[in-house]
């Protein structure tokens, strides 16, 4: 089924899926629970990954990491994004068992609970982060469809204070390495912790770890994000796969 976006600043999200399922509008009122066997949402201050592990079944032994804010891209090695010269570079993680495209400019830093996480020189807000955690899941399609993962998720984010508003662009599902489903959704944050940003989110399950990837870049009413940057994130997204 082909996939409808909902009203946004900036061209449409082309995902490169094999299947897909319907995206829904978000209103300013936060979506409402599921059913009350649902897993409890996060209330506290954390990164929309986070937000994901908080509502994801995590085993109980496992700690609840933070995660930092993410970003990457998924073109092939050395092609560039014209309006931020971003070119693009494999990153892969052998030992986790993760792949993707990250821009060449942007260093590797250390943050407790990230497992990787790449940061624009200067611009600490625009940043692509991963993070892997263990879970009692074969695939993400057993917690719930990619509307349901986006709806606790706005949900979440909108129960933090810093939170000003949180609107879904899109969501969507495509096949990965060997057949594996992965979850993308859109959406901009406007937060009294970092203003406007546009914020891209990538999840799948694979040998019952739990992998996520954050892209976030700051899209303000000063300097929107510009249809050849969001060429380059969508890359980024579309490229976290496992290996």
């Amino acid at each position: 089924m082909p996939l409808v976006g909902c009203p946004r600043r900036g061209p449409p999200l082309s995902l490169a899926c094999r299947r897909r399922r319907s995206l829904y509008r978000a209103r300013a009122v936060a979506p409402k629970c599921e059913a009350s066997s649902s897993p409890p949402l996060l209330t506290r201050r954390v990164s929309a990954a986070s937000l994901l592990l908080a509502v994801l079944p995590i085993p109980a032994s496992s700690p609840q990491l933070p995660v930092a804010s993410a970003l990457e891209a998924e073109a092939a090695e050395g092609e560039r994004g014209a309006s931020e010269g971003l070119e693009l570079e494999r990153y892969t993680d052998q030992e986790q068992g993760f792949t993707l495209l990250k821009p060449t400019s942007w260093p590797k830093v250390e943050k407790a609970g990230a497992t990787a996480l790449f940061q624009q020189e200067g611009k600490g807000s625009n940043n692509i982060g991963v993070v892997v955690n263990p879970v009692r899941l074969n695939s993400l399609t057993e917690f719930g469809t990619p509307q349901f993962v986006a709806d606790r998720l706005l949900q979440a984010e909108k129960k933090k204070e810093s939170t000003k508003s949180a609107e879904v662009i899109s969501v969507g599902e495509r096949s990965g390495h060997g057949g594996l489903t992965v979850y993308e959704i859109e959406y901009t944050l406007d937060s009294t912790r970092g203003g406007m940003k546009r914020i891209f989110s990538g999840a799948f399950v694979a040998s019952r770890k739990l992998y996520l990837l954050n892209i976030a870049y700051l899209d303000t009413q000063e300097k929107p994000l510009d249809s050849e940057t969001r060429i380059v994130l969508e890359k980024v997204l579309h490229s976290f796969d496992s290996v």
